[in-house]
């Protein structure tokens, strides 16, 4: 539904920048083509992207416009004139790195063929002002009307990445307590999907703080905008320490069936708390987190005191390593400092 909106927004923003451009060409005597397809482009996730690529679409659309007046004086309104023009046009701007510019410049270049007739420096001026006013009409309509906010968006996936987290997290434990090894490509599909869900997130945090700008944070704003950060960052080292037990070829746990069965209970209260935030317990996580450490140094001290040194590290001690970071990770996705 949110996507819903935000898509609608931009359409709405989309349709007012190109009703506003239009409207002051005519008053003008200018033709509007020119200046419409700029405002279309131009409205962008956030305003300081819209500044950001206006500022490289100007001098992209003055190349494709100059190619086109040279070339319209040279063969008249011919294929050679296409051609040269759009092709011309995309090599600079490739070769002056103007990437954001090259489709509006293109487009420009190719439309101006058919409507300059004479007068050539005057058209390629025109075509500069109805660029202009197509780049500030939409960054005015976008940074004045329906401002970007994405605050819900990042939120909602947060609690979103966290519900999905808690659930993988219980099951891959699930799955290396009782020995099974079947789903591990699936898990790894999850893990995948849950990264690019944090990178999503992390993309509108980006988007927020750029906004910030022209949009400043206030109070709570600044504080929850920190907070996500935390929480994001919380979640990606969660996922890490899940790949870990995925990707790692885990013999057959030694623990009995009473160590399983308080490990797994463990890990249901993190994943508990990782759907539900009333479910979280500073106090009890600590206790947990107590009686994991002990287990861990119980197993790490047989390991030291055996006379076989195994070359590498036996399978209880990587579970019980990664469950209690995977703890401390939790506790820090739920600080409030």
């Amino acid at each position: 539904m949110r996507l819903f909106e935000f898509t609608g927004e931009r359409v709405i923003k989309t349709g007012i920048a190109v009703f506003l451009t239009a409207w002051i060409c005519e008053l003008i005597g200018w033709p509007p083509v020119f200046a419409v397809i700029t405002a279309i482009v131009t409205i962008e996730p956030t305003v300081s992207d819209s500044i950001r690529k206006g500022l490289i679409r100007f001098p992209a659309s003055a190349i494709g416009s100059a190619y086109t007046v040279f070339f319209i004086s040279m063969f008249g309104q011919s294929p050679i004139t296409y051609t040269l023009s759009a092709v011309l046009t995309i090599l600079t701007c490739y070769k002056l790195n103007l990437h954001a510019g090259l489709l509006v410049a293109t487009l420009t270049a190719v439309a101006m063929v058919e409507v300059v007739h004479s007068h050539f420096l005057i058209a390629f001026f025109i075509r500069l002002g109805t660029t202009t006013i197509g780049l500030l009409v939409s960054t005015a309509v976008n940074m004045l009307i329906l401002p970007p906010d994405y605050s819900k968006d990042i939120t909602n996936d947060i609690q979103q990445i966290s519900k999905k987290t808690g659930k993988l997290l219980y099951k891959v434990f699930h799955d290396i307590l009782e020995d099974r090894h079947d789903d591990d490509i699936y898990d790894r599909k999850a893990l995948k999907r849950m990264r690019n869900k944090i990178i999503r997130a992390e993309s509108l945090i980006r988007y927020q703080e750029d906004e910030a700008r022209f949009h400043p944070l206030v109070g709570i704003e600044k504080s929850n905008a920190k907070k996500a950060k935390q929480q994001l960052n919380s979640l990606r080292m969660i996922i890490y320490h899940i790949e870990n037990l995925v990707y790692t070829p885990l013999e057959k746990i030694s623990w009995t069936k009473a160590d399983r069965q308080n490990i797994l209970h463990s890990i249901r209260i993190l994943e508990e708390a990782m759907q539900q935030p009333k479910k979280y317990h500073k106090n009890y996580l600590h206790k947990q987190i107590k009686q994991l450490t002990t287990l861990f140094w119980e197993d790490n001290k047989e390991m030291v005191s055996s006379e076989e040194h195994p070359t590498h590290f036996p399978p209880e001690l990587i579970v019980l390593y990664e469950l209690i970071a995977i703890y401390q990770h939790i506790e820090n996705f739920y600080n409030e400092d």
